[in-house]
C-alpha cells in the first residue's frame, strides 16, 4: 500500500514538473525579445540573447523570443540537399528507392564481412547484427530519398527480424 502511494506521489510530482516546465518555456518564448535582452545587458547578466540574433534581420520591439528563434533556426538547404532535390526531379522515385536499398545492403554487407572475418559469430547472428548496424549507419548517412521514413523502415526491419528470432528461440526453449 505504501509503495503504491509513493508511486502515485512520484507520478504526480513528475507530471507537475513536466507541465510546469512546459508552461514556463511557453511563457519565456512569449516575452518580448528586445526588452528581455536589454534587461539582461543592464543587469550584466552572464548570459544574454545576443547569440539568437540572426545576421541581417531587424528586430523591432514587438517581436517575441519565439519569433526570433524561428527566424534563427530556419536552415537554408546545403549543397547536398540542393543536388539531391534536383536529382529527385529527374530520376523516378522507384529508382531512388532501389538506390536506397542498395546503399542499405552495401552497409549491411560491410558489417557482415567484418563480423564474419573478425569474430566467431555464426552466419545467422552476424546477419542479424549487420542488418541492425547497416540500418543504423544508413539512418545517419545521406541517402537518395528525402525524409526519414525509409531510414526508420530499414532500422525497424532489422529490429523486427531480431524480435522474431528471439521469440522463436524462446518458444523453442519452452517446448523442450
Amino acid at each position: 500500500m505504501k509503495r503504491t502511494i509513493l508511486q502515485i506521489v512520484l507520478l504526480c510530482v513528475l507530471i507537475s514538473a513536466v507541465s510546469g516546465g512546459y508552461f514556463l518555456v511557453r511563457h519565456v518564448l512569449e516575452l518580448p525579445f528586445r526588452a528581455t535582452n536589454d534587461a539582461f545587458h543592464k543587469e550584466n547578466f552572464p548570459v544574454n540573447l545576443d547569440f539568437m540574433i540572426p545576421a541581417g534581420v531587424y528586430i523591432d520591439e514587438k517581436m517575441t523570443i519565439k519569433e526570433v528563434l524561428n527566424i534563427r533556426l530556419k536552415k537554408k538547404a546545403g549543397t547536398y540537399e540542393t543536388v539531391m532535390k534536383s536529382l529527385e526531379e529527374v530520376i523516378p522515385q522507384k529508382y531512388l528507392y532501389v538506390g536506397d536499398t542498395m546503399l542499405f545492403l552495401f552497409w549491411t554487407f560491410l558489417y557482415l564481412t567484418f563480423l564474419r572475418v573478425f569474430t566467431f559469430a555464426g552466419y545467422g547472428r552476424a546477419l542479424r547484427v549487420s542488418l541492425l548496424l547497416g540500418g543504423l549507419t544508413y539512418y545517419f548517412m545521406p541517402d537518395f530519398s528525402p525524409g526519414k521514413i525509409d531510414d526508420v523502415i530499414f532500422v525497424c526491419l532489422a529490429l523486427l527480424i531480431m524480435t522474431i528470432r528471439a521469440y522463436l528461440a524462446s518458444k523453442k526453449k519452452r517446448t523442450q
